[in-house]
Order: C-alpha cells, then sequence, then structure tokens
C-alpha cells in the first residue's frame, strides 16, 4: 500500500516551541525538518541564503523548485516550518497538497506574545544552556497583543477552513506536549513511519520558564487589559447567510461613460438605472447587461479610466421595499411560492391574492413584523426556504462581490442625489438630475414606522448596521 503522506508542514508561530519540534522530529529516522524554509528573511534558519542547492533569489522565483529539493534529498518525509507571514504560495501548494502531513503546533498566545518581547528585547532566540540565559521582563502593549492575537487567530482559521472544505485533517500538538516521548511517538505513528525517538535533543533550552507575573513589569494592568478582550468571541454577530457570488450578468454599464453599476437586490435599482442609461441620453434597454467575467473584463479593458459602484439603502427602507415588491403584492415580482408557504406555513397575516382597499396601517405593520420575525428565522438557518438575495443582508452581498471586484464607491440611497453626479464629473460626462422612482407601495413605509418596527428590523440586520453604521431612522 503506497505511503499516506510523501513530505510534511509544521505550522507554527514564532515562540511556540517550533524550534525544539524541529529538533525532535530531526532525531526520528525517516524524518527531516528543514527549519524555516520560507522565510522571507532567509532560507531554512538565519543568515542562511542557500539550502538544498536553491539559492533565496531561485526559492523567490519558484518556491515549489525548493520543495522538490528538498524532498528529493531527504530519505524518508521532508518536511519544514512554516510561521503565517511566510511565502502565502507555498501555504496554497501545500495545503492543496493531500499527501504532505499538516502538524499545526499551538500555545497560549499570551505566553507566545510575552515570550516574543523577551526575545527582542535580549536579542536571544535560542537556548542551548541556562548559564548563557539573559533574563528581562517586559511592560505590556495592549493594542500589540490584540494585533498579535487576531493574527494568531486569522490564521488558524484559514487553516481550519482549508482543512475543512479539502477534507482533510492535522495533527495538533500543544507547546506542553513537545516535551512528550509518547507524543512525538504518536505523531511518528501518524505520519506513517517506523522511526521512533527514545530521548529528546538537548541542544534547545527553554529560555523563560518563570511564570508570567515576573516575566511582566506591568503585571496587575496586563491583567486589567485583557479584560477587556472578548475571549469567547461574546459580542460576534453569528452568521448562518449562505455565501453569495458575485452576480456578474446583474451588473449594467453605461451605454458610453466608462461607469458600471453592480445592483444590490431590494435597492434602488430601477432609478439609479434610469439615471445611468440618461447619462448618455439612452433609454433603460440600451445599458449594457448579462456579462460574463470575460465580457466584463473585456469592458473594463476597452473603459480606461471606468469607475464602479454600488448603492447601500437603508435596511428599514429596504426590508419594507422587498417585503411589499416580492411578498405583499401579487404581481410579476412577487415571489409566489414562498409568498403561499409563508402565508400557510409561516402563518403570515396577508390575504390568499390581492391587497384589499380597505388595508390599513395595523394590518400592514402586522403582516411586516410577521414577515421580519420570518427573516430573522431564515437568515439563521432555521427555515426550509432558500435565503433570497432580496433579504440577504447587503453586507454578504458586497463581499460576494468582491470575489471578482469590489466597487469603486459604496454610495448611500440618500447621497444619490449629490453622489452620482459627482461620479458622473469624475469621469468627464456631463450629468443628469436623480429622480427616485416610486415605491409603490400599498402604504408608504411612514405609515407603520414605529419603534417596534424599527427595532425588529435592526434585530434582523444587525450585520448591516454594524458593517455600514446604519442609524435608526428619525
Amino acid at each position: 500500500m503506497a505511503p499516506r503522506f510523501d513530505s510534511f508542514i509544521l505550522l507554527a508561530e514564532m515562540r511556540t516551541g517550533s524550534n525544539f519540534l524541529e529538533e525532535n522530529l530531526n532525531q526520528i529516522p525517516g524524518l527531516r525538518c528543514w527549519g524555516e524554509a520560507f522565510n522571507p528573511h532567509f532560507i531554512g534558519h538565519a543568515g542562511k541564503t542557500e539550502m538544498a542547492g536553491v539559492t533565496m533569489a531561485e526559492r523567490e522565483a519558484d518556491p515549489a523548485a525548493l520543495l522538490a529539493a528538498m524532498r528529493a534529498q531527504t530519505d524518508g518525509l521532508a518536511g519544514f516550518r512554516f510561521f503565517h507571514d511566510h511565502d502565502p504560495r507555498v501555504l496554497e501548494l501545500a495545503l492543496k497538497d493531500r499527501k504532505c502531513a499538516k502538524i499545526v503546533l499551538n500555545r497560549n498566545p499570551l505566553e507566545s506574545f510575552v515570550s516574543l518581547q523577551i526575545a527582542r528585547q535580549t536579542n536571544q532566540w535560542r537556548l542551548s544552556d541556562m548559564k548563557n540565559a539573559k533574563h528581562a521582563a517586559i511592560t505590556f502593549d495592549a493594542d500589540a497583543f490584540r494585533t498579535h492575537l487576531d493574527e494568531v487567530r486569522g490564521f488558524q482559521l484559514q487553516l481550519m477552513h482549508a482543512l475543512q472544505t479539502s477534507g482533510q485533517t492535522a495533527f495538533h500538538i500543544g507547546y506542553e506536549d513537545v516535551g512528550d516521548i509518547d507524543v512525538l511517538n504518536g505523531l511518528a505513528r501518524w505520519l506513517g513511519i517506523d522511526g521512533r525517538i527514545e530521548a529528546l535533543s538537548e541542544k534547545t533550552k527553554v529560555q523563560n520558564p518563570a511564570p508570567l507575573s515576573e516575566k511582566v513589569i506591568n503585571y496587575d494592568e496586563m491583567v486589567a487589559a485583557l479584560g477587556d478582550i472578548d475571549h469567547f468571541a461574546l459580542g460576534r454577530t453569528p452568521n448562518f447567510e449562505p455565501r453569495r457570488g458575485p452576480n456578474i450578468p446583474t451588473y449594467l454599464v453605461a451605454a458610453k461613460a466608462p461607469l458600471l453599476f453592480m445592483p444590490l437586490k431590494g435597492g434602488p435599482t430601477d432609478a439609479v438605472a434610469a439615471w445611468l442609461a440618461a447619462l448618455d441620453g439612452a433609454d433603460a434597454e440600451a445599458l449594457g447587461r448579462g456579462m460574463t467575467q470575460k465580457d466584463l473584463r473585456k469592458w473594463k479593458r476597452t473603459h480606461p479610466g471606468h469607475r464602479s459602484f454600488t448603492v447601500l439603502r437603508h435596511p428599514v427602507a429596504r426590508a419594507h421595499a422587498v417585503f411589499c415588491r416580492h411578498i405583499l403584492v401579487p404581481g410579476p415580482d412577487c415571489l409566489d411560492d414562498i409568498r403561499e408557504m409563508l402565508r400557510t406555513h409561516y402563518k403570515l397575516p396577508i390575504p390568499a391574492e390581492r391587497i384589499p382597499e380597505d388595508w390599513g396601517a395595523d394590518a400592514h405593520r402586522a403582516a411586516f413584523l410577521a414577515y421580519l420575525d420570518f427573516v430573522k428565522g431564515n437568515l439563521g438557518g432555521q427555515t426550509s426556504l432558500r435565503v433570497a438575495p432580496a433579504w440577504a443582508t447587503q453586507a454578504t452581498l458586497v463581499q460576494g462581490m468582491g470575489q471578482f471586484i469590489l466597487p469603486d464607491r459604496l454610495l448611500r440611497e440618500d447621497e444619490l442625489p449629490s453622489a452620482l453626479p459627482a461620479l458622473a464629473e469624475l469621469v468627464g460626462v456631463e450629468p443628469p438630475d436623480y429622480i427616485p422612482s416610486e415605491q409603490g407601495t400599498p402604504l408608504p413605509l411612514g405609515a407603520i414606522l414605529n419603534d417596534a418596527v424599527t427595532q425588529a428590523v435592526r434585530d434582523v440586520y444587525k450585520r448591516d448596521y454594524m458593517m455600514f453604521g446604519f442609524e435608526d431612522p428619525a
């Protein structure tokens, strides 16, 4: 049977015990760790500019060449240490390679941060004997630690997502377990090699074994500062929405002017499209639409100086417009199947067919609040119905656009009378006036707006309020 792995990558960070782990791995027959092979400042270990017959210049030109050279010159499994700020091209290659074993080394991020600050202060990055130890205490910097923590967490989330989506697993090892012979031999067993370790390496010693209280000058201040760090992500807004693609076929380009409009479902698309057409004295049918990625690339190449934009609508106005257009009022834009499901299964208090003439504010408000309650559950993954783009969060839709291009401008609907002419002047076109379109709703938003409606929308679209800074309508 073919071996499970033909190489390995040791995913770690500075001051997590990766040097000591590397030394012990190199004592196991059948393994060779080549150090920080893809550190941008050296190759393998500090001061080295060549390794396995490959120079740094050659590595920069083709990182795969160094991977191949290390494997060719290793009797057994070749591996290397990789930190979050090493060559990202190599990480992509390794994560895609199922024959490359992933070893993830972790340490308490506060301890690794303090150790890193001490090493920078003493310039001692490795200790071979305690008689040579340099001792120092550092002043804790809360902002620097938050930055460190964000980098570590971001890298770990990136690794976890890549492994999950590719159906791979990693061997996780903690800082305290690096000196456990049984754990190291378990790692060798997992890698599928016969070699085992009988004694730990004696080359590297623990540099800072003292408790944090002895290594941090402002220890009490540090403890107080750590209380402000949300270790358990208590302030995170959960997001269970499906990811969106860029939805390029919905993009609109002016007949002549180098302007690209990237609409968000539920926004003032018709009014903006009319303005975009009037820019060149054309009608809405003259706008370019239904493009593919290839078409859009060609348009961008043939329209130098182009600008792209999208329009954000206030969540209250957007939710109400979507409710009226796609759910409440039967017609060409109504999502009939979903409307019927909401009416019968989710008890949305709306008539089976057309809205009666005596439809009043109380009935409209009650139906809108019930709709918002459904959308909240739908976005939270609690219903069997799909999340329609019309009521998806605008943050998710913008993120989907970013998979291909991001708009140059994020305009807000209330800014359009001045923002659109300014955009036209930027590309050298005389701007027409922007004329808002009529909502076409049974009742205007103002007729039903109260604190309950405002709070219900905020509960549903917390993410948009947070991402874009919307305030409650006056």
